[in-house]
C-alpha cells in the first residue's frame, strides 16, 4: 500500500524530531559546568569495550572451525583489525582494512 505525501512528511518529521531529541537530551541532562555523576563516568568507560566484545562474539559465533577454511579468514581479519587498531588507534582505518581484508579473503583466496 503506497504512502501518501502527508504521511511521508509526518514520518520524516517524527524521525527528525526523535533524532534531534536524542542528540540534545544529554546536553540538557548534563549541562556544561555541572559534574557528571560517577555512575555515568563508569558506564562511559565500561560500555564501549563491552559492546565491542559482544559484537565480536556475535560476529564469530557461527564461524565453521571444523569445516574448510576452518575460520582462517575470520581469524586473519580479526587479528589485522586488532593489530592495526593497537598500532594506529584509528577506528575507521582498522575496521575498514579488516573488512576489506575479510572480503578479499572469502571471495578470492578461500
Amino acid at each position: 500500500m503506497p504512502v501518501n505525501a502527508a504521511l511521508s512528511v509526518i514520518i520524516i518529521l517524527a524521525v527528525a524530531l526523535t533524532t534531534f531529541g536524542t542528540r540534545v537530551f544529554p546536553f540538557l541532562l548534563f549541562p556544561e559546568g555541572k559534574a557528571i555523576p560517577p555512575v555515568i563516568q563508569y558506564l562511559g568507560k565500561v560500555l564501549t569495550p563491552a559492546v565491542i566484545g559482544m559484537l565480536v562474539v556475535y560476529c564469530l559465533k557461527n564461524t565453521p572451525v571444523f569445516v574448510s577454511p576452518h575460520g582462517i579468514p575470520e581469524f586473519l581479519a580479526v587479528a589485522v583489525t586488532a593489530g592495526l587498531h593497537v598500532w594506529k588507534r584509528n577506528n575507521l582505518l582498522s575496521i575498514g582494512v579488516g573488512t576489506a581484508l575479510y572480503m578479499f579473503l572469502i571471495q578470492v583466496v578461500f
